[in-house]
């Protein structure tokens, strides 16, 4: 039997969620949960995976079973096992073929930023001592995210991909008072793409490039023409979507 895991976590501590040697992992930490709770080895594929110091509202990821589980007493005891900066939100079962990161429709992340300094949010947003953006220019420029797929110019250099493109659905800023936020959802991303669409378009806010530098950032495939990546701790993974058949009845 197969089971959906959904789970949030602070990846302050971590080495983003994927397993790697000598670094811990939100997926190794995770995984180690499980097979202590259920007593029986457990593998967890992720919906995606999120770097070092990046956080998720919400991750999803699958895991293997022969036994039918009490989904609601299995969150309760793996909450009180797992360390604090990570949550499991839900489990329950899904048809056996169904894939945490192949069957994703969509997923969003939003980018979170301080306009000044707040001790108390070091660890979940960029903070910029700079007070003044322009946020109508930096919304015309991310709306021409959604015309266009190839997004070679936002990604990590010597990335192992077979194609760059991506389809962007939504790419707004969002300011509240001293709360500047970026929001993306697309079908998929590109490793370090959003921090570097999100340092980019800072660049246009504060005047140093414009609407019309930013498309032919875009069209020239070549990372080192768009902006710096900003710091990973302003960035979550906030939802990830599935056709709404994914769950068993």
């Amino acid at each position: 039997m197969r089971y959906f895991i959904e789970v949030s976590y602070n990846g302050k501590k971590y080495h983003g969620w994927q397993i790697q040697p000598n670094a811990i992992s939100v997926q190794e930490t995770l995984m180690n949960a499980l097979t202590t709770i259920l007593r029986k080895d457990i593998s967890v594929v992720g919906a995606g995976r999120t770097d070092t110091g990046v956080h998720a509202l919400q991750l999803m990821a699958h895991f293997d079973i022969d036994i039918a589980l009490n989904e609601r007493e299995i969150v309760q005891n793996l909450n009180a096992y797992l360390p604090d900066n990570i949550v499991v939100t839900s489990i329950f079962l899904v048809p056996d073929n169904a894939h945490a990161r192949f069957d994703a429709s969509s997923r969003s992340y939003e980018y979170r930023i301080w306009l000044g300094r707040n001790p108390f949010l070091l660890d979940t947003t960029y903070q910029i001592h700079r007070q003044q953006y322009d946020i109508k220019k930096m919304n015309e420029a991310a709306a021409v995210l959604l015309e266009y797929t190839n997004f070679k110019c936002f990604s990590k250099s010597k990335t192992d991909v077979k194609t760059y493109n991506c389809e962007i659905t939504e790419a707004k800023w969002v300011l509240d008072n001293c709360n500047l936020t970026f929001y993306i959802t697309a079908d998929r991303f590109l490793r370090n793409m959003v921090r570097a669409i999100v340092g980019t378009l800072l660049d246009i806010g504060s005047g140093k490039k414009t609407k019309y530098d930013f498309i032919n950032i875009i069209k020239s495939e070549d990372r080192s023409k768009a902006g710096l990546s900003v710091p990973p701790q302003g960035l979550f993974l906030s939802k990830v979507k599935y056709p709404h058949t994914i769950k068993k009845q």
